[in-house]
């Protein structure tokens, strides 16, 4: 067959012409995935969110400050710095033998030791009954530098101990976030149930406790719906926890999970900010006893937003 007006195209030529092609349809690809820029206020909003975080986090008292976890038994249990107490604490600043925690029918009562240097609120104490933190505001009991307060695990009582010299206080690295994207800041539907739901959830350490639940949110991104469940994180408030997995975990993201809290449900509505999602405590020390996403919160999707894995000392 003769074309007219044509000139033949050499192979080297059609190499090239087929390279400039693919090119246009990669980068018009790329340019199609790419998320939008988010706006000023959104990143102000999220960044002072992620500054307050690690406040939190770094402070005297936050969670890179606990050494130590120790669940009790009933009866006597010895407190000081001696290697086989039962809720040790560092040989600087309470003697081998501190005191002595009295569990009897769910109450822990705190005998010190003359000289103990044990306190609560500025004053030293012979005898005290410590209140655990379901109550709220547990009691803190003070050891010069160091604090140690009751924990109440469904029935299972501890003491946790926080050092503002703790080690992984004193070496955190920083965290660590995807870019902000306004792709993951999304409005939710409330969808209510007709009767509560009894919803189990584990913890690290073991337990399985059931929490009450009214509904769930479902939001839609690319193109697909989503859907979670609020769990009760503080009685004393209105906003919504989440503890929730995705494809990122393990990966880009910590292997359990993690957390999100969203304002209240306006007008059938939750705004859910993944920019926000945040690392459970168990990212960042061995002494915590976090809840595990439940199983209607494992979410098919990467949510490549918010706070990545920690990597620092734990």
């Amino acid at each position: 067959m003769i074309v007219l007006g044509l000139r033949p195209v050499s192979s080297r030529h059609r190499a090239w012409l087929c390279r400039a092609l693919l090119g246009l349809l990669l980068l018009g690809a790329a340019c199609q995935s790419a998320p939008p820029p988010p706006d000023a206020a959104l990143v102000e909003a999220v960044e002072a969110y992620r500054a307050a975080r690690q406040a939190r986090l770094t402070a005297e008292d936050g969670w890179l400050s606990l050494v130590g976890l120790y669940w009790l038994h009933p009866g006597s249990n010895r407190v000081g710095s001696a290697d086989d107490a039962d809720v040790i604490l560092p040989p600087d600043v309470a003697p081998a033998e501190a005191g002595v925690l009295v569990l009897e029918a769910g109450r822990v009562l705190l005998r010190a030791h003359r000289d103990s240097a044990l306190e609560i609120d500025g004053h030293p104490f012979t005898e005290q009954v410590l209140v655990s933190d379901a109550a709220g505001e547990p009691t803190i009991v003070e050891a010069g530098r160091v604090s140690f307060y009751v924990i109440d695990r469904d029935g299972r009582l501890g003491v946790r101990v926080k050092d503002p010299e703790a080690p992984a206080r004193r070496a955190f690295s920083g965290l660590e976030y995807f870019p902000i994207d306004p792709r993951w800041k999304v409005l939710a539907r409330w969808v209510p149930f007709e009767q509560p739901r009894e919803v189990r959830v584990a913890n690290v350490i073991g337990q399985v406790t059931e929490t009450r639940v009214g509904g769930r949110v479902e939001f839609d991104f690319d193109g697909r719906t989503y859907s979670l469940l609020p769990l009760v994180d503080d009685p004393f408030t209105e906003d919504l926890f989440f503890v929730f997995a995705d494809a990122t975990n393990g990966e880009q993201t910590y292997h359990a999970g993690r957390f999100l809290t969203a304002d209240p449900i306006r007008d059938g509505r939750v705004e859910l900010d993944f920019n926000r999602a945040y690392n459970p405590p168990c990212a960042f020390t061995r002494f915590a006893t976090c809840p595990l996403p439940p199983a209607d919160n494992r979410l098919k999707v990467a949510v490549e937003a918010g706070e990545k894995a920690y990597h620092g000392p734990h």
